[in-house]
């Protein structure tokens, strides 16, 4: 029952040999009569099991606003497979929503998804035996979970998104989630009132979609398409836009072109496109929480990831965009302007991409990009005039995070690039928080937060409640915050996330005292404590490493088996 399905062409011979096997186990012959038997159960008929059986991973949910389209998305990639002639079968995927989450226990059990994501969808694909996957993710840990999972299954695979959310308006300005939190800081200063409050309440997040500013989802959406497992328009095309469930029924038709031609995520996330990931997001400014995703799914394609290459990449590479919080533009004015293919084709002008890498369009990135055209260089700066001749995200290095730590400078103010004084301490958010509300922040200030790492949160929370409330309060060009938790891509200012070694594990982030003079210098990479090896050597034997009582459940496994945040808070094999 073996269908004929490969044209005539490269390696034909080992590829219908690779279909074979999936087919002789799942469907073919009188020994699989049972299996068969259960297909028919599904409503299957024969000639749909003759075809390629592709699967469609949809993580839509009635919970997560970025995902209440995707019901509409994975109908539209199902037809587009049927079209090709392929057997779309959907099964789902978790993900949970950053914004809800925020700000309470509840965070904990963001990150910690990403890993679930990629094992859960590997057991099915293992179990069930596809030919071809469509992968339809859209929030924060669901695409690098999923992009995980494509490189570990390494099977024909092309993702697509359920896109941006369009931005609010609020006083005749655009707005976006980054400024509801913001305006909760104001509302606590007493700068504006409940009435306004609630304003912004009703009119921040208008449609369906993932939040409308470069946060997590859209850097991770945009850095699909750079990776090539992404159609043109993945990252960018508007939740609510027509055209996406017509780039829906492409991804469906599209994946039936790569399980012919046998091209494989792995053929396509190579060690030159995972660079070409870095350069970009340097040049789109995007979340911090890529210095995490990235090097996870560098691990799983088996490709080595380096975050000091982060600094000599973003040493070449101009920051080309200020999507919110960074600036006043967002994702439907970067799709107006021409998308992520306009970034990269403004970057090839100073020869920084390998275009010569293969794509799920079945096509070098050179090919794709070849006709794109930045339509609004308000949006997307020309590499003549960009923001700064560096990149986005800077790593910085020094006696407090000697593995490394995270910024994303291209949303520091000016002044904040260097700065220098007096730690203020606490060992979770909640307290910084309540410090922050209190009136116990300072111009000069350098919040630190720590025990919020991958292992000692467990689950490294983000800190967007705290670098918010600064924000709204007027002190985001005067208070610094650092932390070995991380922080949301809708976080702006002097935020320094990813401290490495984190607390738990012995960092020098768990013997900062209060006073102690902390300095930061971005643009030499350098973040230092003011504290003497003699003193530090002192401290490590009379200041005892806190860990959490009680944690149980995933997170207490989690716990045991996650990776420092500078290898991407891997779980450990």
């Amino acid at each position: 029952m073996l269908l004929e399905f490969f044209p005539t062409g490269v390696n034909k011979k080992v590829h219908r040999m690779e279909l074979k096997m999936i087919k002789d186990t799942i469907v073919n012959g009188f020994q699989n009569a049972p299996h068969r038997s259960l297909y028919h159960a599904l409503g299957l008929t024969d000639e749909e099991l003759s075809r390629p059986l592709i699967g469609i991973v949809s993580s839509y949910n009635e919970i997560v606003p970025g995902h209440m389209n995707l019901d509409k998305i994975t109908d539209a990639v199902k037809r587009g497979v049927a079209m090709a002639g392929g057997t779309p079968i959907m099964f789902p995927a978790i993900t949970v929503c950053d914004g809800i989450a925020m700000g309470h226990v509840g965070m904990k059990y963001s990150l910690v998804t990403r890993d679930l994501i990629a094992d859960s969808t590997e057991a099915m694909v293992m179990a069930h035996g596809f030919d071809g996957l469509v992968m339809i993710p859209n929030c924060d840990k669901n695409v690098p979970g999923l992009l995980m999972a494509a490189a570990r299954l390494n099977i024909p695979t092309v993702f697509v998104s359920g896109g941006p959310m369009l931005a609010g308006r609020v006083g005749g300005q655009k707005r976006s989630l980054s400024s509801m939190f913001e305006a909760v800081g104001a509302y606590n200063a007493g700068k504006i009132n409940e009435t306004q409050l609630c304003e912004f309440e009703r009119k921040v997040c208008p449609t369906c979609g993932s939040c409308s500013g470069m946060y997590t989802a859209n850097s991770m959406n945009c850095l699909t398409e750079v990776l090539g497992m992404g159609l043109r328009g993945n990252g960018t095309v508007p939740a609510v836009y027509s055209a996406r469930i017509e780039l829906a029924k492409h991804a469906g038709m599209q994946v039936m072109e790569l399980v012919k031609k046998n091209i494989r995520p792995r053929d396509i996330m190579t060690e030159a496109a995972i660079r070409n990931a870095v350069t970009a997001d340097m040049a789109l400014g995007c979340s911090t929480n890529s210095m995490l995703h990235l090097p996870a799914i560098a691990n799983e394609c088996g490709v080595p990831f380096s975050l000091d290459e982060v600094n000599r990449i973003s040493e070449k590479t101009p920051n080309l965009c200020h999507l919110a919080p960074a600036g006043p533009t967002y994702m439907e004015d970067l799709n107006e302007a021409g998308g992520v293919y306009a970034v990269l084709k403004e970057l090839t002008k100073l020869g920084l991409l390998d275009t010569s890498v293969m794509t799920c369009t079945g096509k070098t990135l050179g090919e794709n990009i070849a006709e794109a055209v930045n339509l609004d260089d308000t949006v997307i700066r020309t590499v003549e005039n960009p923001y700064s001749k560096t990149g986005g995200i800077a790593v910085l290095r020094g006696n407090l995070a000697p593995d490394g730590c995270v910024v994303k400078r291209s949303a520091v103010a000016p002044e904040m690039l260097v700065h220098e004084g007096p730690a203020k301490v606490y060992e979770s958010e909640e307290e910084a928080i309540a410090a922050i509300y209190g009136g116990k922040i300072v111009k000069g200030d350098v919040v630190v937060i720590r025990y919020e790492g991958p292992a000692g949160g467990p689950g490294m929370r983000e800190m967007l409640s705290p670098t918010s409330a600064i924000a709204g309060m007027g002190l985001d060009k005067d208070v610094a915050l650092i932390t070995d938790g991380r922080f949301s891509g809708a976080t702006r200012g002097a935020s320094i996330g990813h401290i490495s070694p984190e607390a738990v594990s012995g960092g020098t982030v768990a013997y900062v005292k209060d006073g102690d003079i902390i300095s930061i210098n971005i643009p030499e990479y350098k973040i230092e404590l003011k504290v003497s090896d003699e003193e530090l050597a002192k401290r490590r034997t009379e200041m005892p490493i806190k860990k959490k009582e009680n944690i149980t459940g995933y997170l207490k496994r989690y716990a045991a088996q996650v990776s420092s945040a500078d290898r991407g808070a891997i779980i450990n094999k």
